[in-house]
C-alpha cells in the first residue's frame, strides 16, 4: 500500500519516481523520532526535502541530520 501511496503522489506531484529514496526518508524519520522527538520526524523529513529542493545532495544530507540527531542534547532551561 505504501509503494502505490508513493506512486499517486509523485504522479500527483510530477515528481520522478526514482528521485524519492523511501528507506532513506523513513529512516531519518525514525533517528529523529527516537534520538530527538516524534514531532520532529515529519519537520525534519521536510527539512531535508527543501534542502534536496535548493541542491542538496539527499544521502549526505540525511547522513548529517542523523549523526545530529545521535548526538542531540538539548540545552535545559535553568528556569
Amino acid at each position: 500500500m505504501l509503494e502505490e501511496w508513493i506512486e499517486a503522489v509523485c504522479l500527483e506531484l510530477g515528481i520522478d519516481r526514482d528521485r524519492v529514496d523511501r528507506d532513506l526518508v523513513l529512516d531519518l524519520a525514525k533517528d529523529v523520532a527516537h534520538g530527538v522527538a516524534r514531532p520532529g520526524a515529519p519537520l525534519t523529513t521536510f527539512m531535508l526535502g527543501v534542502a534536496v529542493g535548493q541542491g542538496a545532495n539527499a544521502r549526505d544530507t540525511a547522513a548529517r541530520i542523523t549523526a545530529l540527531a545521535e548526538g542531540w542534547k538539548p540545552e535545559k532551561n535553568e528556569g
